[in-house]
């Protein structure tokens, strides 16, 4: 069930200019320290008991849309945090679910309300963050799901951005629960097969993989794919 404010204010129109112009991910930091481990899972249960904290962030969203104005870093954070935030809301409206996949449409769901419209998960990973130029926000970006990456136990700020994408990204190429790399094989997560275009912008997808990965990687080298778990990260 959709929060009732969220369509409260969409109803009676509500322009942005009436509430503050930034977002406040202070108490989404505080949030995910409290309910997402260091190895990224998420106590769902806990957090459907009460969940005033997520929608109090959440609605934030309502008020607040991304400016022309605002840095790269401000946009990308904003959007990264709004995907991440939006899933757990997400998953605790249909708790308990053994999988993402176990509720209808849940990439096409339309139920973020940004800029007056009310946007989906696809929406915001495919028409906004990956037009972006910016391939690491596949690390930040998490389904809800055992094969993604590892949830952040922070929220993304601007100041900090480039260092927690470099972070993320190295530490899911690292885990070899989703990532197998030698010097001329590879086991790769289909994160790299179904996004090939996004890694493959600024040179192959061995020259993305060199810069964030502790082995150096022959140019040639075999790459297969490994089987991807959408079980819960929970």
């Amino acid at each position: 069930m959709k929060n009732p404010l969220y369509l409260i204010l969409l109803l009676f129109g509500f322009s942005l200019s009436a509430f503050g112009q930034t977002i406040n991910h202070s108490g989404f930091i505080e949030f995910l320290q409290k309910h997402v481990s260091n190895k990224g899972e998420v106590d769902y249960k806990t957090i459907k008991a009460n969940d005033s904290e997520l929608n109090t962030y959440l609605n934030q969203f309502i008020a607040v849309s991304p400016k022309e104005s605002w840095t790269k870093n401000e946009t990308l954070a904003y959007w990264i945090n709004a995907y991440n935030a939006f899933t757990i809301k997400l998953i605790i409206d249909n708790y308990p679910v053994e999988s993402i996949k176990d509720i209808k449409n849940p990439w096409d769901q339309k139920f973020i309300p940004i800029n007056g419209k009310l946007l989906s998960l696809n929406y915001i990973e495919h028409e906004v963050l990956r037009n972006m130029n910016e391939p690491r926000i596949h690390f930040a970006i998490v389904c809800a799901s055992a094969s993604c990456p590892q949830l952040l136990n922070e929220a993304y700020i601007p100041e900090k951005l480039d260092k927690q994408l470099t972070t993320v990204t190295k530490q899911f190429l690292a885990d070899s629960s989703k990532n197998r790399i030698q010097k001329n094989s590879l086991e790769l997560s289909k994160i790299f097969k179904w996004f090939s275009k996004d890694f493959k912008e600024n040179g192959s997808l061995i020259t993305f993989l060199n810069t964030y990965s502790d082995v150096k990687i022959a140019s040639d080298a075999k790459i297969e794919y490994m089987d991807y778990s959408w079980e819960l990260n929970d």
